[in-house]
């Protein structure tokens, strides 16, 4: 699921804790609320959201919407919770995670342990009782490979980005399987589109920030490969493979002409962000990728809300 707290805060800077919040509320429901990265949990339920209605193929159930919608913010804010437990170490080592509840010292590692494990196993049993289970393993699937495989091996090797993308892609399939019942070939291509769209997106991030993931132990590939060489060769590779893979819901008869050409002009300029970051190699350069990525992404998704197809 998301790698990053920061990662959306162009889509949510306008959207800061109301003042007044923060007055009448305790500073730990805060800290609570930041355990679970609210700009990624919103990303992922954007994500799963826009696959329930493409997999929605006999009108929109706006309640088993919302049931999707609450199980899959629990397990992605418990999931969130328990990646910041186990890296609380690594994120006091760097400037812009040293503030977060606990390598701060505002909350006790075990009090984020046991709410995260709390969020997790709610969200996943909410999911099977008011959804199906296949939507539920999906969501245990992401929980664990998220934890269990992406999360150590950013310690150890650069690939991490690779198999972060696997489980940061299946958040449309699980509001696919949860309106549908079943994985389809359109389905897949949702979570392909997801998949390819994390690379450059996380990959402008990392460069943004390789003197802090460096300082953490992080083994992003910019650290790994500080001239940026690989990092930019990836980045136009799947950021040019994205746009072929985006039109195919209008192949596939999921989206019509409106979504097609629309994408394809979207996905045009998208390359055109990743091709400047990799020959410019400048920080300055990837924060306008990473902008980019985070408004592609939401303008993607919107061309597909407004010219689905009935399926």
């Amino acid at each position: 699921m998301s790698k990053d707290t920061q990662t959306l805060q162009p889509l949510v800077a306008a959207c800061p804790p109301a003042p007044l919040l923060r007055r009448v509320c305790p500073a730990w429901v805060f800290d609570y609320a930041e355990l679970t990265k609210p700009s990624v949990t919103m990303l992922i339920l954007m994500s799963t959201a826009v696959g329930f209605y493409l997999g929605s193929a006999r009108g929109l159930s706006i309640l088993l919407l919302a049931h999707t919608v609450i199980g899959t913010a629990l397990v992605a804010g418990g999931t969130a919770a328990l990646n910041e437990f186990w890296e609380r170490d690594v994120d006091a080592k760097m400037l812009r995670t040293r503030d977060r509840p606990l390598p701060a010292g505002r909350m006790l590692p075990w009090k984020a342990l046991c709410f995260g494990i709390t969020l997790s196993l709610i969200g996943v049993l909410y999911l099977a009782w008011r959804t199906n289970l296949l939507a539920s393993l999906l969501a245990s699937l992401t929980l664990g490979s998220y934890l269990f495989l992406y999360t150590p091996m950013k310690k150890r090797t650069p690939l991490c980005t690779l198999i972060g993308a696997f489980p940061g892609a299946i958040p449309p399939l699980i509001g696919w399987v949860a309106a549908r019942g079943e994985i389809t070939l359109a389905a897949g291509v949702l979570y392909l589109m997801l998949f390819l769209w994390q690379f450059p997106h996380f990959l402008a991030i990392a460069w943004i920030y390789r003197e802090d993931y460096a300082r953490g132990g992080i083994a992003m590939l910019p650290v790994v490969e500080p001239d940026g060489e690989s990092t930019g060769r990836q980045i136009v590779i799947f950021s040019a493979a994205l746009i072929p893979i985006s039109l195919l819901p209008s192949l596939l008869g999921v989206t019509g002409l409106v979504y097609l050409f629309g994408t394809l002009i979207l996905g045009v300029a998208f390359l055109h962000f990743g091709a400047r970051a990799a020959m410019a190699r400048s920080t300055m350069q990837a924060r306008r990728l990473l902008q980019a990525s985070v408004v592609y992404l939401p303008l993607v998704y919107g061309l597909m809300l407004i010219d689905k197809k009935s399926l």
